[in-house]
C-alpha cells in the first residue's frame, strides 16, 4: 500500500457479503424441516415461517439508517494513495469471518423443526432478506448522490463485518465508476469490447 494511503472496503458490499449464505442456508434449513413433523405440524410451522421471515426482513433492514446517513453525511473524498478493496475479497473476509456463526445457525434452524417445521429456516432466510433489502437502500442512495461509499478495513471488526460500529468515524467516496461493484453491492457487470 502507498504511503499514507488506507485499504478502502465498500459499505454496501460489506452489508451485503452476508445475504446470499444465509439466504440459501435458510432455504436449505426450511426445505428439510418441511419433512420433519413437528410439534406444531407442518401447515403451522410454515404459515409461523412466512410471518418470522417477513418480521425479521424488516428487523435486519431498517435499523441504523440513521447512523449510515450521518456517515455518508460526512464521506470525505478518498485520497488517491487509498486503495479500493476487490469486492470478492470484502466478501470472503465477511464469510471466512462469520463461517461459525452461520454454521450454528443453520443447525438452529434444523434443530427448530422437531418443534415448528420450516420456521427456523425461514427465519434465517428473512435475515438475508433483510441485508439485501439494506444493501438496496443504500444503492438507492448512492445512485441519488452519484458517489460509491466506502469504510477503512481497519474499522471494520475482526470478523470484517459492522460497518457502523464504534470505530467508524466517518466513509470515505468514490466516483460512480470505481471499484468492481455497482451502487448497492453487486458485482459490476464486463463491458462489452468494441468491435
Amino acid at each position: 500500500m502507498a504511503r499514507g494511503g488506507q485499504g478502502l472496503a465498500r459499505v454496501a458490499v460489506v452489508v451485503r457479503a452476508g445475504a446470499a449464505p444465509m439466504w440459501w442456508l435458510g432455504v436449505a434449513a426450511a426445505g428439510i424441516g418441511v419433512a420433519v413433523p413437528g410439534v406444531t405440524g407442518r401447515r403451522i410451522g410454515v404459515l409461523a415461517g412466512a410471518a418470522l421471515l417477513i418480521v425479521v426482513a424488516v428487523a435486519v433492514a431498517l435499523p441504523r439508517r440513521g447512523r449510515y446517513a450521518a456517515l455518508a453525511k460526512g464521506a470525505a473524498r478518498a485520497g488517491r494513495n487509498d486503495v479500493l478493496q476487490d469486492r470478492a475479497v470484502t466478501a470472503r473476509t465477511w464469510h471466512r469471518g462469520h463461517r461459525w456463526w452461520l454454521l450454528l445457525a443453520f443447525l438452529a434452524a434444523l434443530g427448530s423443526a422437531f418443534a415448528v417445521p420450516a420456521a427456523g429456516g425461514m427465519a434465517l432466510a428473512g435475515a438475508g432478506v433483510g441485508l439485501w433489502l439494506k444493501a438496496a437502500w443504500l444503492g438507492r442512495r448512492e445512485r441519488a448522490a452519484e458517489e460509491l461509499l466506502w469504510v477503512r478495513v481497519d474499522w471494520l471488526d475482526r470478523r470484517g463485518g459492522n460497518p457502523t460500529g464504534k470505530p467508524v468515524k466517518a466513509y470515505r467516496s468514490t466516483g460512480i465508476a470505481a471499484g468492481d461493484a455497482i451502487p448497492g453491492g453487486r458485482r459490476r457487470k464486463p463491458t462489452a469490447a468494441l468491435v
